[in-house]
């Protein structure tokens, strides 16, 4: 068998060369102290070089609170008395005599010429207190009734006619002396008012357009209070 080579050792570890390690640790503490004067160096330097910081003024000022008066209390009154109920009313007991009986009014007994005369339809008493009876012997009549159908017609509200909407409008008509309307205006009691705002503000405008022959009052023509019916139907 051939012998194996025995390798041989550093010659260099056994002459006792320093190995980098060992500088390493003899060396520290030079860089050690060193470092530590570098770092006081620019320590110094920044402190001296850098530029003066000074604080600023943050403070602030509050305004002043000022006291108001209470206002005074108020005193609540005490309420009302509760109101009594009324008594309950009694009906009395009469006698009534069988055979009283009222006179007939004739015309002998109460002539014409003694009656009071007409209201005076040209003051403050007329048409301005609104509708109201006043006597009359003959009543007024209508003497345009073809041009009143046409004006009717022709106010019908489009909307209403189209959708086959009627109604019938009960107007207050003054009809002065001379027979025309003086004032107009409709009936809000039922059935006065057709219900549509539209039908009653044509009827006022078909009453406008109204001629009538006057109201006579013993011989005596005399402004009257009277009221129409103004009828809107769709044609069939």
């Amino acid at each position: 068998m051939n012998a194996q080579p025995v390798p041989e050792k550093s010659t260099s570890l056994l002459a006792g060369e320093e190995t980098a390690n060992d500088k390493l640790k003899e060396g520290w503490e030079s860089w050690f102290w060193g470092g530590m004067m570098a770092a006081i160096a620019v320590h110094f330097a920044l402190f001296a070089l850098f530029p003066e910081l000074s604080a600023e003024d943050v403070s602030f000022e509050g305004e002043e609170l000022e006291m108001i008066d209470i206002p005074p209390e108020v005193e609540i009154p005490p309420p009302p008395e509760a109101i009594q109920r009324p008594a309950t009313p009694v009906i009395a007991q009469a006698q009534i005599d069988e055979d009283i009986t009222i006179a007939p009014t004739t015309f002998e007994d109460n002539p014409v010429d003694l009656l009071p005369p007409p209201p005076d339809m040209t003051t403050s008493s007329g048409n301005t207190s609104g509708p109201r009876y006043i006597p009359y012997d003959v009543e007024p009549r209508l003497t345009n009734s073809r041009e009143v159908q046409r004006v009717l017609e022709r106010e019908y509200p489009p909307l209403l006619k189209e959708s086959g909407i009627g109604g019938e409008v009960v107007v207050w008509l003054y009809i002065d002396e001379n027979g025309e309307v003086a004032d107009r205006q409709v009936r809000q009691d039922p059935p006065g008012t057709s219900g549509y705002d539209a039908l009653d503000a044509a009827a006022l405008e078909v009453a406008d357009v109204m001629e009538f022959v006057p109201a006579q009052n013993r011989d005596k023509t005399t402004a009257v209070w009277v009221q129409i019916p103004i009828t809107f139907t769709v044609g069939r």
